[in-house]
């Protein structure tokens, strides 16, 4: 696994940063307005939009006095392909599971005959 990914998901280890990141998916964010949605000191804030920065999943630029913090979409998209690849064991087990089930309804085995 790349290091890219490995930041990604130590960024999204921490309830605090995924709420964060959920926050920025409706609107960007100075820090400050983040600070003031989350009742975390400035300091705390900074170390959780550095930890997302790290793992590629927010941009951070600055506007005048403040900061600006946005989801940054192609971060979130390597870690979504991440999980993606996953998909085709969830589609196996549920059509297993789909079999299993039909076999012992007594509407479908009679629906079968």
């Amino acid at each position: 696994m790349n290091q890219q990914i490995q930041s990604s998901f130590r960024a999204l280890s921490d309830p605090t940063r995924r709420q964060i990141l959920m926050e920025l998916g409706e609107d960007e964010l100075t820090i400050s307005e983040v600070v003031d949605k989350f009742e975390l000191t400035r300091t705390a804030v900074r170390k959780h939009l550095t930890i997302l920065e790290e793992g590629n999943l927010i941009t951070v630029t600055p506007r005048g006095k403040e900061r600006v913090t946005r989801l940054n979409p192609t971060g979130l998209k390597t870690t979504a392909e991440w999980f993606n690849y996953f998909d085709k064991y969830w589609d196996t087990a549920l059509n297993s599971l789909k079999k299993a089930i039909e076999s012992n309804d007594p509407k479908t085995r009679e629906k079968k005959k």
